[in-house]
């Protein structure tokens, strides 16, 4: 069975100025320094990408971003394209948040292309899908997750998603509180790596991370992490602290 080194997440949000996240990112290195056993990175706002870049200099900490545009550029006001995100350092870009399909318009088909422009990049895409809660309450988790792993992968090729990373965030549990069940969870996050494998083959499926992320905190993230196919974790609110932030990076 392959080994699937887990990656735990931070999504800053629309949180923090750019001192209170170098402070952040500062004391998230020092409490991480002998922290040796998952991957970590965290994705701050924009305007905080290259200072926090700075303070995380030497550690283990990855940068991320929380999105970008797939026009390498042109004349698109208050859009950021993967090589600028790139010359601040960052490693990561998070693609496809519900918020930002919920909030802004954002569409399967714009997640493919933003898939790309990261890819050709050599940025490692973090694509988040899930479902809403009258999705799940009618029972179309499955069809809404296929359709957005479809339509957002389509044209990409295998070796293409070698560094692709999954984060499975149910809508309905992102900054409400709720959490998905154990068994939910495995029981969606086996039905992706499947869903992987008939698309790409099972050595892409086994290597494939797949995260989960809605109301992840210290208290259930050493129980997600003991499900077969849980990856890591994909944080908000609790990856603004960075003491907690730690107690989920350490989980046990």
């Amino acid at each position: 069975m392959t080994q699937r080194r887990p990656l735990i997440a931070g999504n800053w949000k629309m949180f923090k100025s750019c001192g209170d996240a170098v402070e952040t990112a500062r004391q998230l290195v020092r409490l991480t320094a002998d922290a040796r056993h998952t991957d970590v990175m965290i994705a701050p706002s924009f305007t905080s990408l290259a200072p926090v870049s700075e303070a995380l200099k030497g550690s283990a900490v990855a940068l991320g971003a929380q999105n970008l545009h797939w026009e390498k550029d042109g004349a698109f006001t208050g859009e950021i394209s993967a090589g600028m995100l790139r010359s601040c350092g960052c490693t990561h870009v998070i693609i496809g948040h519900s918020e930002r399909r919920q909030y802004f318009g954002e569409t399967d088909e714009t997640v493919n292309l933003r898939l790309r422009a990261a890819i050709e990049n050599g940025l490692v895409p973090v694509l988040c899908i899930g479902e809403t809660e009258s999705e799940r309450d009618q029972e179309k988790t499955m069809n809404v997750l296929d359709k957005q792993i479809k339509d957002g992968l389509k044209g990409l090729g295998s070796e293409e998603l070698k560094t692709l990373v999954l984060a499975y965030e149910p809508v309905w549990a992102i900054g409400t509180g709720k959490t998905a069940t154990p068994g939910q969870v495995q029981d969606v996050h086996a039905f992706l790596r499947s869903l992987i494998g008939d698309l790409f083959g099972d050595e892409r499926a086994a290597s494939m991370r797949i995260l989960y992320g809605g109301s992840v905190k210290p208290a259930n993230i050493s129980e997600l992490m003991t499900l077969e196919d849980v990856d890591g974790a994909l944080v908000g609110g609790a990856s603004l602290d960075a003491a907690t932030f730690n107690d989920i990076i350490r989980f046990e």
